[in-house]
């Protein structure tokens, strides 16, 4: 009869990454918000909104900026401007209405940062400020327009309507366009559909509105004024 051998149990050296030879410990959560909490990753510098923003901008920068170009040109070949027997502007009116708008800026400038902070209720407040300056300035400048016209000022009274109409009013369409984007994106921050953890669209919103804003001197000063 064999004698009985008994084995002693070799100690077995754990996997790299494991505890006493178990399985792996999971890997830890993810901060994209995707499940098992966690601490939330870090933030983008720029929404995606925000950045598509900016890339329209820069469009419209090209815009205006051929716009004015050809103004100064066709302005600089005129022998004598304005023309004679044609209606002088209205600098006064237009000027004060430059406050308005620009007190607009302020306006949107201060419902971003009351959201941010998380005052909803003053940040709809000074958005709806914001808009209502916005209103008023389109006013102000449509009811300029038809005396203009009345006086003999359109399209075609020559070059200096055709400039003076093309670029007014397209900073005029603009200024519509960024008016009702203001009023949709104010309307969702009433609702709570745009929060402090989700000022993405009304940046975007209020940094096309200063745009806008900011572009409008630069065109009275060589409309109006030069």
């Amino acid at each position: 009869m064999s004698p009985l051998v008994l084995e002693t149990p070799v100690a077995r050296r754990p996997w790299p990454g494991t505890t006493n030879g178990g399985p792996p410990p999971p890997p830890p959560p993810r901060g994209d918000g995707g499940g098992g909490g966690g601490e939330p990753g870090p933030r983008p510098l720029l929404d995606n909104v925000v950045l598509g923003t900016l890339v329209l901008i820069g469009a419209e920068i090209m815009l205006f900026a051929g716009l004015v170009s050809a103004f100064w040109v066709l302005r600089l070949a005129a022998p004598v401007w304005p023309p004679p027997l044609q209606p002088r502007l209205p600098v006064g009116v237009t000027g004060a209405n430059t406050l308005v708008l620009l007190a607009s800026s302020l306006a949107v400038g201060a419902g971003v940062r009351a959201l941010q902070r998380g005052d909803r209720r003053r940040a709809v407040r000074r958005l709806r400020l914001g808009a209502a300056l916005g209103a008023l300035f389109l006013l102000v400048q449509g009811s300029e327009w038809a005396r203009l016209v009345h006086f003999g000022l359109t399209v075609h009274s020559g070059v200096y309507g055709a400039t003076f109409y093309t670029l007014i009013g397209a900073h005029a369409l603009h200024v519509l366009a960024a008016l009702v984007w203001l009023g949709l994106t104010g309307l969702a921050v009433a609702r709570g559909r745009l929060t402090a953890r989700r000022p993405g669209p009304l940046r975007a919103c209020a940094l096309y509105w200063h745009f806008v804003v900011a572009l409008w001197p630069v065109l009275y000063v060589s409309v109006y004024l030069l």
